[in-house]
């Protein structure tokens, strides 16, 4: 660049390091005048035994004027040796000895081109990008404008804005001006006020134009740019070539959107609002009513259908029929379970809980049952029965909050939720009340481990090749779905690891394997 001030030349030496030579240099005008735009020098370098590189520093003029990339030499000649004293040998002999020395050779390149790069443009002007994006409810928005190219001298850009979609006194207010670049300045800010409607929705469109950049020294000057190029004197050429000019997108789209906060409070509103009317049910005739009409399907393209106008009435399928005949029983069970418009729904919630804990209890004593009249110990009917009675229903809550979530984050909440509500209310409550009966009654309350050991064990290797299954997952796109490549072999891995635990667990329990 013009304005370096000093830089270096290197020369390098190759070969026999060991006598001492010398090569002179000089500099050379290009289209580079020296005293104009460097400071010429001449002279001799010398290599010492082993030296290798030597440098030659070089002055750059930098002056405040517009000029063309230039350029001036470097050249080397005259590469000779020299006695070990600096003076040069007579008769090409360096030592006392008869042999003479090899030949000393410029390698090519032995002229070095130096390109002076001129610093004085007054730059280039334009947007970072063709398009932006505000929300209606920032207020003022600053639109920037960068200069590159060069940031010589005081430069003013004119810009207006343009109505688009967007209309002024509605969306945005009109403006135009002029910014003002300082010497050396690389960017500046245009003000615009963007009017808040608080819409719900709004998508409008109004741009931003620039002008064409003037120099101060031009517009006090005078500069006729239009005279005709053949009229024009070698200066004149040039100094047009310095002017500012517009880069390549001088004109720029603002898109007016919705704020985010102000439609996420409405939302909010609205669905705190309908939750009665979306989830809720009124009386339990209309529940009983529920409960016993054979409803269909969902329909998984429910949506498009939706947009595209009114769905036709689904009609139940034969699956739908089986279904629920097999969910019946369950259906008219809950059916006594409060409507959610008592009590804002508390009512509801209780009773519900209550019933999920007497048909807990249930399965649990079923499967017991079960377990004593096929001979299996009450260990293995936990793991196994018990275990996957409770737990399908879980399986299923997870897989439609992961469905219903954009990053499955209640699908895992469902899933530590439930085994901190098994183990730390579970055990938990019936452990404390059993405690507290023993300690009435003046008995010890103990606990016998039995597998627990091993069986925690089992199942926190199995855990951790799932959580390793789960980060090769996320490499590959995602832990949940994707492609059936990798969900279907993750799935048959994850249900042998189940399958194995549970082995394990069953063959350890009837010490047909030896445990901790």
């Amino acid at each position: 660049m013009e304005n370096v001030g000093q830089f270096a030349v290197t020369i390098s030496r190759e070969g026999d390091l060991k006598p001492t030579v010398c090569v002179d240099f000089k500099t050379e005008d290009g289209t580079a005048n020296a005293g104009s735009d460097y400071e010429p020098i001449e002279g001799t370098i010398i290599f010492r035994p082993n030296e290798m590189h030597k440098q030659v520093f070089i002055t750059v003029i930098d002056d405040d004027l517009f000029e063309e990339d230039e350029h001036f030499y470097v050249r080397l000649s005259n590469p000779r040796y020299l006695s070990h004293d600096g003076c040069t040998p007579m008769n090409g002999a360096i030592s006392n000895t008869n042999k003479s020395p090899p030949l000393l050779q410029l390698a090519t390149p032995a002229i070095a081109t130096v390109m002076i790069l001129d610093d004085d443009h007054s730059g280039v002007y334009s947007f970072a990008e063709s398009q932006y994006e505000v929300s209606e409810s920032v207020g003022e928005y600053h639109l920037k404008v960068n200069r590159f190219s060069g940031a010589r001298g005081k430069v003013s850009v004119p810009y207006h804005t343009c109505e688009g979609t967007a209309k002024h006194g509605v969306e945005f207010e009109m403006t135009e001006g002029v910014v003002f670049f300082d010497n050396n300045q690389t960017s500046q800010e245009i003000v615009i006020h963007i009017m808040d409607a608080e819409s719900y929705e709004k998508d409008a469109v109004f741009y931003v134009e620039l002008g064409e950049p003037v120099r101060e020294e031009d517009s006090i000057e005078e500069f006729d740019d239009q005279k005709d190029p053949n009229h024009q004197s070698f200066d004149e050429k040039i100094a047009l070539l310095g002017k500012p000019k517009l880069g390549e997108i001088y004109k720029c789209s603002v898109r007016i959107k919705e704020s985010k906060e102000f439609k996420n409070t409405v939302d909010k509103l609205i669905s705190k609002a309908n939750t009665k009317i979306l989830m809720g049910t009124s009386s339990w005739r209309d529940q009983f009513i529920d409960a016993i009409t054979v409803s269909a399907g969902d329909d998984d393209n429910a949506d498009e259908d939706g947009e595209e106008g009114e769905r036709e009435e689904k009609l139940p399928t034969c699956s739908d029929y089986v279904m629920h005949l097999f969910t019946l029983f369950w259906k008219i069970l809950f059916a006594f379970v409060p409507p959610t418009e008592m009590g804002d729904g508390w009512a509801c919630f209780v009773i519900s809980i209550i019933w999920i804990g007497i048909l807990t209890a249930v399965v649990g004593d079923l499967a017991s049952h079960f377990g004593c009249t096929v001979g299996l110990k009450d260990s293995v009917t936990a793991i196994s029965f018990v275990a996957l009675g409770t737990s399908i229903p879980d399986t299923f809550a997870s897989k439609v909050a992961a469905q219903n979530d954009q990053f499955a984050d209640s699908s895992i909440g469902n899933v530590t939720g439930s085994n901190a509500v098994n183990v730390f209310l579970g055990i938990g409550i019936a452990w404390t009340l059993a405690a507290i009966v023993h300690a009435y009654r003046g008995t010890q309350f103990r606990v016998d481990p039995g597998s627990l050991v091993y069986s925690v064990t089992l199942f926190s290797i199995c855990a951790f090749l799932t959580c390793i299954v789960l980060m090769i997952r996320r490499r590959l796109g995602g832990e949940l779905g994707g492609r059936m490549l990798y969900k279907l072999p993750a799935v048959i891995l994850f249900v042998c690891f189940w399958l194995f635990y549970v082995l394990m667990s069953s063959l350890e329990a009837y010490k047909m394997i030896p445990g901790f």
